[in-house]
């Protein structure tokens, strides 16, 4: 607290008659319990200063000094404030002379700003002020006491203190800014220790020092940004309006000069900092913080590029809020779209510039708890960081693909699509690392059948049925859209034919009968299979040279499903088939839900799905075994709306049909050879014998399901 000590050994010598330099009248009237009176005292007092100065008596004047410095350290609080107008009125008289003085004028001025008197401080604040005013390069020298005393006086409970020490600011302040020795780096260190203070009067003394001093063209208080900035942020969440307002204000005048000058910023240093505001639960904070690295990210993209993850990290929550914080959103917006154009830029470079270890960390968190938009945009990125930089991403796949699975699951229609497209990227991409068909424990037929997809592929479509299998209400209400994603994106060959090779081997039996009912609604109308009807039509049923026949491979799987069957075999136009198909519903148990099926596929046979088939009821080659198919499951069918409407389909058909003759099997064996025939053959009674089998054991299954209900007790 004290500069210089050697003032006072020279006036150790102290008088013990002070009325032998000050009148009894003059010190009555200083140390009166009454303002008016000090006032008076402190009138004569600067008056007798005069004469002596004018009388070259310094050494009376010195005396003078410390009396007053004694009376500022008395007991009595209305002495200490007779001291303190004293040393006021002595520093006045002073003048030019007072800077030789000033340390003991101002050190026990100072000692008594944190007086236990209200009105002690009070006086100590107008000392101090009038002494400062006069002893400018004092004040400078003992900046950093009169700034700490000022900070702790703009807390005081007692409003007139305040005033006081406003009144000493300003001084101070005026002082720091027109003097050249003024030192910027002292000031930012007493700002950086204080910058943290919760009280409100505190924080508004801080940020107008702050405000006053960057408006100076002679301070820079720019390059010391980086270490106040976190406690200016900090204010910003301030409650009380006019605070933070003003908080905004200097955050904002300092934005402008980066933007201006950007090379003299410490961009890299503040950026962090930036970061942890961002996520901020105060909004106002919030959205300064993303305004500044918006303007960073513009300013100079190829810096913030290391930063990348921080910056997503702080966007993707950002994303989901409501319009009604449009202004949050709208930056996060503008941050994201810029993040992605900067990453767009890594396609022609060799190495990152920014670890993908760390964005894989910032996106899971998003992708397993994050609102609808947030998993939106982090799917987004993760596709986007696959496109531009497929070989370095790839690998880290394996640490998002279990994540990317439960997304499957998701009640948002849209996150299951963009999930999808995300899954897409991992099939369609190199060859797992870890993952082979081998590993999920399929049987060796089954293993040899998937061989031509993604190990990747077959995961997703076996966690797909696992989940389903989980969760029938997710099956039913979300298994189609999910299957519809999935072949708008990947191969649907694919999809159906391993997802037929699976079922193959549940031994849940109910299961796979459920899949299968979806699976085929799905195949027989929706307008993404419609290549894939096309391409069952007229297929050979028999392959030797290829493992995966995708007829057979659905066929082995619908059988769960008899009218599903028949379906899949009238749209592949193996009539005949369906024909002994038709003729077999006989042995089984023809109940409710078989034929609410059957009425189901006879409304489909009037949609334009089945106008081949329609058609074909004209073609002499397909006639009879159609036929046989149609008026099998008319005779099938109770009279009901179905029944009317197949039969009045049948009797829109050329009426010399002889069904006993099969006139077309003399126009197919044209077509085909003896050989091809006989192999087709024997592929279909294979065929048939798998059905026959399949609905024995679901009788089987059904029977012992019963029996164990029988034993429940009531």
């Amino acid at each position: 607290l004290y500069k210089s000590h050697q003032h006072y050994r020279v006036f150790e010598i102290m008088s013990d008659n002070p009325s032998s330099i000050l009148s009894t009248s003059l010190v009555r009237h200083l140390t009166d319990k009454i303002y008016e009176k000090r006032k008076v005292g402190a009138l004569e007092l600067q008056k007798l200063v005069v004469d002596y100065i004018n009388q070259n008596q310094m050494e009376q004047v010195e005396k003078i000094i410390t009396i007053l410095n004694g009376y500022v350290r008395a007991l009595n609080p209305h002495t200490r404030k007779g001291g303190l107008l004293g040393l006021a009125a002595v520093a006045i008289a002073l003048g030019k002379h007072s800077e030789k003085y000033s340390n003991v004028l101002l050190v026990p001025v100072l000692e008594c700003l944190q007086d236990i008197d209200t009105r002690v401080r009070y006086y100590a604040c107008e000392a101090s002020y009038n002494i400062i005013k006069i002893a400018r390069e004092t004040a400078l020298l003992q900046f950093s006491v009169l700034f700490d005393a000022l900070c702790k006086l703009a807390a005081d409970p007692d409003k007139n203190t305040r005033s006081g020490a406003e009144l000493m600011e300003r001084q101070l302040k005026d002082i720091a800014i027109h003097c050249n020795k003024f030192d910027v780096f002292e000031f930012v260190c007493l700002l950086r220790e204080r910058i943290y203070a919760k009280n409100s009067f505190v924080r508004r003394y801080l940020i107008s020092w702050v405000h006053d001093l960057q408006s100076q063209p002679n301070i820079n208080l720019l390059q010391y940004l980086p270490e106040i900035l976190d406690g200016l942020f900090q204010i910003l969440t301030e409650p009380t309006p006019k605070i933070r307002e003003a908080c905004e204000v200097v955050l904002g005048q300092f934005l402008r000069e980066i933007i201006q000058k950007p090379e003299a910023a410490d961009l890299e240093h503040m950026v962090n900092v930036l970061i942890v505001h961002a996520q901020s639960n105060d909004c106002f904070a919030k959205y300064n913080a993303l305004m500044w690295l918006h303007e960073f990210l513009k300013l100079d993209g190829s810096r913030m590029k290391s930063f990348l993850p921080g910056y997503v990290l702080v966007t993707l929550p950002c994303l989901a809020y409501a319009e009604s914080d449009s202004d949050i959103l709208q930056v996060s917006r503008r941050i994201n779209t810029g993040l992605m154009t900067l990453v767009s830029s890594e396609k022609s470079d060799n190495s990152s510039s920014f670890e993908l270890s760390a964005m894989v960390e910032v996106l899971l968190p998003s992708l397993n708890d994050g609102e609808v938009s947030s998993k939106i945009a982090a799917l987004k990125w993760i596709h986007y960081l696959y496109e531009a930089m497929s070989d370095k991403f790839f690998i880290y796949m394996e640490e998002l693909f279990p994540c990317l699975l439960r997304l499957l699951s998701d009640p948002s229609d849209e996150v299951v699509a963009l999930d999808v497209t995300v899954l897409s990227d991992l099939c369609t991409g190199k060859e797992g690392y870890n993952t082979t068909v081998e590993k999920f424990g399929l049987p060796a037929g089954s293993v040899r059948q998937l061989k031509a997809v993604s190990p990747y592929f077959v995961h997703i479509m076996k966690s797909l049925l696992d989940e389903f299998r989980s969760d029938c209400s997710f099956l039913h209400d979300r298994g189609t859209f999910i299957i519809r994603q999935l072949c708008s994106v990947l191969n649907v060959e694919d999809v159906f034919h391993t997802l037929a090779v699976l079922l193959n081997v549940e031994q849940d039996l109910d299961y796979v009968s459920r899949v299968v009912q979806i699976l085929n609604s799905i195949f027989l109308t929706a307008p993404e299979l419609f290549s894939l009807r096309n391409k069952l039509k007229d297929m050979p049923v028999h392959d030797e040279s290829n493992d995966r026949n995708l007829f057979s491979s659905l066929y082995l799987c619908w059988a769960h499903q008899p009218v599903a069957l028949l379906a899949l075999c009238l749209i592949a136009r193996k009539y005949k088939h369906a024909a002994n198909i038709v003729h077999h519903f006989s042995e089984l148990e023809v109940n409710a839900d078989l034929l609410v099926e059957i009425d189901k596929l006879i409304q489909l046979i009037e949609s334009p799905i089945f106008t081949s088939l329609r058609l074909h009821l004209l073609d002499p080659r397909y006639q009879a075994d159609l036929a046989a198919v149609l008026y099998g499951l008319l005779m099938l069918l109770p009279q009901t709306e179905a029944f009317l409407i197949l039969k009045r389909r049948l009797q829109c058909m050329p009426t010399t049909l002889n069904f006993g003759m099969h006139c077309s099997d003399q126009l197919k064996a044209n077509e085909k050879s003896s050989l091809d025939q006989n192999a087709e053959a024997c592929v279909f009674r294979e065929l048939m014998e798998h059905f026959i089998l399949i609905q024995q054991k679901h009788r089987e299954y059904n029977t012992g399901k019963l029996k164990l209900k029988m034993r429940e007790p009531f």
